[in-house]
């Protein structure tokens, strides 16, 4: 499974998703890219998920145009400690997402 942390996550997530084959916009060299063209990029490199905390994307994109599942960690603050309280429902949930849809987790997801 091959997940792309949005520039808003901080990389320190990556230590929860060791599992996982997980890069950031970064480290991809498309920091910068407005969100179309970054989930055209990652779909297009094979990624599986976008994993976000922006919740305007939502209304920004259509994510039906793009074969990656959009994941959006609903946690009020981008501390790794609040992301790191919705890592273990994105991961019991991992193998349920669809490409071409978004999903919204927040703290009710991990309960």
């Amino acid at each position: 499974m091959r997940i792309l942390l949005d520039e808003c996550i901080t990389r320190k997530l990556i230590f929860f998703l060791r599992e996982f084959e997980v890069r950031t916009a970064g480290e991809m060299n498309w920091k910068g890219l407005k969100n179309g063209l970054l989930l055209q990029k990652a779909a297009q490199d094979g990624f599986d998920i976008f994993l976000t905390s922006d919740k305007n994307i939502l209304h920004q994109q259509n994510a039906a145009q793009f074969f990656i599942s959009i994941v959006i960690l609903n946690t009020g603050k981008s501390t790794i400690e609040s992301l790191q309280e919705v890592i273990p429902a994105f991961i019991m949930k991992i193998n349920s997402f669809e490409k071409g849809k978004m999903y919204v987790l927040d703290r009710k997801s991990s309960e």
